[in-house]
């Protein structure tokens, strides 16, 4: 190394514990793609293989990872590294709940930036309903920012529908009081106007985000994305408004730039941030 030359900055390093999903749109893929492109360094424990079925309407196949495998991934990165920020994304399973949420309580964490995965469209018993009723009972606690969608907002204020900003704010306070956590909580396409809203609520800044909506159908990979984007931001020292400040305008770039494919979905491109705008 030459006199002049200093070494850079070493990158916060950030995890995400989140599932695989095998068109590269969203979930632990779409983690590390967002954590790269903002500067922070990328680890993955894998919870889960989802792989869409192109002969079943592209609905989930969903294989989940071992409990005792994703014990011994996390064994090895909170031993490597000293971690203060995580994500959690897709966890999928009761057990693997169990085996999460000891592993995040074995030790200190500044930042838990919670994606909170909700499969039960219903109130049937089954293993969605344990797995959602596990997530809220063992994960939701320990969460310090959580990402609930708009069903997941629902869910998780306890309300029975939410179709105007004011709702929308409502349900960030009651998932707020109820958690501890700092919400954003997310409108996207699902609410009437001219503009995805999500609202931020910290128990004391009550913040609306708007931004021009791009298309009206929802688009993969967005809310691991927008999950994703505020981890790392919160792991480079911004505060959680500024985090998803930022975050937000991650995702509409991505949403903007998005990819297509063979499947009936398009996928955010989280390398859209970086292209501008178009001349």
């Amino acid at each position: 190394m030459s006199a002049n030359t200093h070494p850079a900055a070493a990158p916060a390093v950030t995890l995400t514990i989140a599932g695989s999903e095998a068109t590269g749109g969203a979930g632990a893929q779409a983690d590390l793609k967002t954590f790269q492109e903002l500067g922070v360094y990328g680890i993955t424990a894998l919870t889960c293989i989802v792989a869409f079925d192109p002969k079943d309407s592209w609905n989930h196949r969903f294989v989940p990872v071992e409990p005792q495998v994703i014990s011994n991934q996390l064994e090895a990165i909170q031993t490597a590294y000293d971690l203060d920020t995580v994500k959690i994304g897709m966890l999928g399973t009761p057990a693997t709940i169990d085996t999460v949420a000891k592993s995040l309580q074995s030790q200190e964490w500044a930042n838990i930036v919670l994606d909170p995965v909700l499969i039960c469209k219903g109130q049937e018993p089954g293993a969605a309903l344990d797995t959602d009723q596990a997530l809220k009972a063992q994960i939701l606690p320990l969460a310090t920012f959580v990402t609930p969608n708009h069903f997941e907002s629902i869910s998780l204020s306890g309300m029975e529908d939410i179709t105007t900003v004011e709702d929308l704010k409502e349900a960030a306070k009651r998932i707020h009081e109820a958690s501890g956590a700092v919400v954003l909580a997310k409108g996207g396409v699902r609410l009437e106007g001219d503009d995805a809203v999500d609202v931020f609520y910290d128990g004391e800044t009550l913040e609306v985000l708007r931004a021009p909506k791009i298309g009206d159908v929802a688009v993969s990979g967005a809310g691991c994305t927008l999950a994703a984007a505020i981890t790392a931001e919160l792991a480079k020292g911004a505060s959680p408004l500024e985090a998803a400040k930022t975050a937000k305008a991650f995702v509409t770039e991505g949403i903007r730039n998005r990819v297509s494919s063979n499947a009936p979905f398009d996928a955010l491109w989280q390398g859209g941030a970086g292209r501008g705008p178009a001349l």
